[in-house]
């Protein structure tokens, strides 16, 4: 729902007509482009699985694709347009914050053809309004913001709706093309030097407020893996008994493991010769030993890490390592630069539907030579979910503000799921430590020793 402005990317100078074109023309490419990846996960399926609940952990695929109906248009028809409500009687249906999940199946919700005609409705609407929208004066205007958050908004909810598919059972019903080959890394891991960084952003245009502001962090010196950990690392933890040796688990963990049944991530099983599989999107296959792991908890990669002799980054140690250039010392868009993302940077937008192996991504290596930092798996962090210093809610408190405290843990850098229009080096994503859905990986860290420092000739 909508809510007074309290800040916003910071004022820039007007656009002329030239740069206002350019924009809108981005704009409505990325506007088009969401809406295709949602209509392949909606079409992929029949109207039976559409409107089921695959998951009491998931909505049913339709409410999705109304839901991003109805944000568009209570920002971009209502709000940013000022026209009239097209369906105000099912704004309270699609309000995440009124429905449970689990409960949403049970709502009368609207059948998929009428959900398909409304979305498309909404879309000829907000395009309408774009077409007319200065994209600068009114904050939530300034550089096409508001347009932003509602393709971010959308990619977020395919990925969400990836993750549906992942938990559907049934015979396979999306296809992509194999990544790219992975290749050895020159270094296991990297130092990265102690001393201050800049971490968010003030001038990203579409960056969400959780992002906000920039701000000036003071890192220690620390060690980081060059890659995420892989399906054939994570195996020797299982193989050793990790699962069932309570010295690697913290005690919230410990508790989950043994109330959830965990034995292994989500979705891998032993054959009856013992070999390990993996089912992907109703595909099961041999697990892929170079690949980075997937589908583990919080919980599970804090134990990982410590069965290892390592740790999580904190989520300021993980964004030097992705953003800082030791020889320009300034915090970079994303590992490889300021550049956007592409093809040979970073597997993201479900080209692929799966992790990539480690080292396919040589393009996408940050100057201290760290991979595949962006897109593969999500990572979680040592860190909570907490506002950065001069935190202000833009445009609504219930995106970040109402999350900040409690139980949630952040993670970084995006999966093969998430899209290019969704993410950059300073986006922040948090869930609870059980939540194991999710494409959400781990890569190590440890501190740097005095000795270690000492031997670089580094304060």
């Amino acid at each position: 729902m909508t809510a007074p402005e309290k800040t916003a990317p910071e004022k820039t100078q007007p656009l002329d007509t030239t740069a206002a074109e350019q924009l809108r023309t981005k704009v409505a490419e990325q506007l088009a482009a969401s809406r295709a990846r949602s209509t392949v996960l909606t079409d992929a399926v029949d109207e039976t699985d559409l409107v089921a609940q695959h998951s009491p952990l998931m909505s049913p695929l339709v409410w999705d694709l109304a839901h991003i109906g109805s944000q568009e248009e209570l920002w971009l028809v209502r709000d940013v347009g000022g026209r009239e409500p097209l369906r105000p009687e099912i704004d309270g249906m699609y309000d995440a914050f009124q429905h449970s999940r689990a409960s949403r199946v049970e709502l009368p919700l609207l059948t998929p053809s009428e959900t398909r005609a409304y979305v498309a409705q909404v879309r000829e609407k907000a395009l309408d309004v774009l077409s007319s929208s200065p994209l600068t004066g009114r904050p939530l205007e300034e550089r096409g913001f508001a347009f932003g958050m509602i393709v971010q908004h959308e990619q977020q909810h395919d990925e969400t709706m990836l993750a549906t598919h992942q938990l559907r059972k049934g015979a396979p019903v999306l296809h992509a093309p194999e990544p790219p080959p992975g290749r050895p890394l020159p270094a296991r891991e990297v130092l990265v030097p102690g001393g201050p960084f800049v971490m968010g952003t003030s001038t990203e245009p579409w960056a969400l407020d959780n992002e906000r502001p920039a701000h000036s962090r003071q890192v220690d010196a620390f060690w980081i893996d060059t890659a995420p950990v892989t399906n054939g690392g994570y195996l020797e933890f299982v193989e050793a008994g990790g699962y069932t040796d309570e010295r690697w688990w913290s005690e919230a963990g410990w508790k989950h493991r043994v109330a959830a049944g965990l034995v292994a991530p989500q979705f891998w099983r032993r054959d009856g010769t013992g070999d390990w599989h993996r089912r992907r999107f109703g595909v099961v296959a041999p697990l892929r030993l170079d690949e980075p792991v997937v589908h583990v908890c919080a919980h599970e990669a804090d134990a990982y890490a410590k069965w290892a002799g390592k740790r999580l980054p904190s989520e300021a140690e993980w964004e030097k390592a992705a953003r800082h250039d030791p020889a320009s010392g300034r915090s970079l868009r994303y590992p490889w630069g300021d550049d956007d993302p592409t093809p040979v940077r970073a597997n993201l937008g479900q080209r692929h539907l799966q992790p990539a192996p480690v080292g396919a991504y040589p393009a996408g290596a940050s100057p201290l030579g760290v991979e595949q930092l962006i897109g593969d798996v999500w990572e979680w962090t040592s860190s909570g979910w907490h506002p950065h210093p001069g935190f202000q809610v833009f445009p609504y408190a219930e995106y970040s503000e109402v999350f900040f405290g409690g139980d949630y843990r952040v993670l970084r850098g995006g999966s093969f799921g998430t899209d290019a229009a969704a993410i950059r080096g300073t986006f922040r994503n948090w869930d609870v430590p059980i939540r194991r859905q999710i494409f959400a990986g781990l890569r190590l860290a440890r501190d740097a020793t005095p000795a270690e420092l000492d031997a670089r000739g580094v304060a």
